[in-house]
């Protein structure tokens, strides 16, 4: 465990927390999805790390452990966070696994810092390239009602938001894929979020367009999703990041919500790994 300042202030720094498993091994940086932490990736640190590779998680800012601020929550300043954290930890030949929300940073890096740190990126149940429907993306999986619904969800009762998002996240037709045990793991990491950063940050992963960024991805692509993911649908992101970057490969785990990570994790281990041994 380390913290890592992801920005010097004038009078107050950004301080993120890390977890980093350490070792001499390749290293692998997992991006957690909105609005857990880096403890959302507990069931796959152990089998990476098992695997021979360096495991290293964090908190976005104004979630988890890490400092909450009030400001900051654009993709920009979330990448910088992320290429801050390579930097200060001085890792090469990365792989990035960025879940949900994270996969827009993955996307943005290339676009900011380019591909230099890089060795391979993992876009997982990722949000890109555009999740917001309208005139220029018209195949945009989120139209404008539901997501003032969600900002209004969360503005008038976060307890009552969070219980129904977590059911949603972990959920295929209505069946819940996960324990309750699990789900409530997730609730709770959720409301360990500031109020404040998860608004901004919905704003954020609902309207950022990540389609030039994408044009940018250079190095080995994985794409993974479940095909019964009901927060970010495979047809209008998964499906379409698949298409947009020449050359990635395609994992579609069937039957699986968009929390696959914990509902499916031997399958969706098994798949990663078998990606980052090449």
């Amino acid at each position: 465990m380390t913290e890592i300042t992801a920005h010097h202030g004038i009078f107050k720094n950004t301080d993120l927390h890390v977890d980093d498993t350490g070792g001499s091994g390749r290293p692998v940086v997992l991006i957690h999805g909105w609005p857990l932490s880096g403890e959302s990736w507990s069931e796959q640190v152990p089998a990476f790390e098992a695997a021979g590779y360096r495991v290293i998680t964090y908190d976005r800012r104004g979630f988890g452990r890490s400092d909450k601020p009030k400001t900051g929550y654009t993709y920009d300043t979330l990448t910088e966070d992320l290429h801050t954290l390579l930097a200060e930890l001085d890792l090469n030949d990365v792989t990035l696994v960025g879940f949900s929300m994270g996969g827009g940073e993955v996307a943005r890096y290339f676009t900011k810092y380019g591909a230099e740190r890089l060795h391979s990126v993992v876009f997982a149940s990722a949000v890109p390239p555009f999740l917001l429907k309208g005139p220029t993306n018209p195949d945009g999986p989120l139209d404008a009602a539901q997501a003032a619904k969600m900002t209004a969800g969360l503005t008038a009762d976060e307890d009552a938001f969070y219980d129904d998002f977590t059911t949603q996240f972990f959920s295929v037709d209505g069946v819940l894929k996960v324990t309750e045990e699990q789900r409530q793991e997730a609730l709770a990491l959720a409301k360990q979020s500031s109020k404040i950063a998860s608004l901004a940050c919905m704003a954020a992963f609902a309207g950022t367009d990540f389609r030039d960024d994408l044009t940018k991805v250079s190095v080995p692509t994985l794409v993974i999703h479940g095909d019964g993911d009901g927060t970010v649908p495979f047809d209008g992101s998964g499906a379409r990041t698949h298409e947009a970057i020449a050359g990635s490969e395609l994992v579609v785990i069937h039957d699986a919500p968009h929390g696959v990570t914990v509902s499916n994790p031997d399958e969706w281990n098994a798949a990663v790994l078998t990606f980052l041994a090449n």
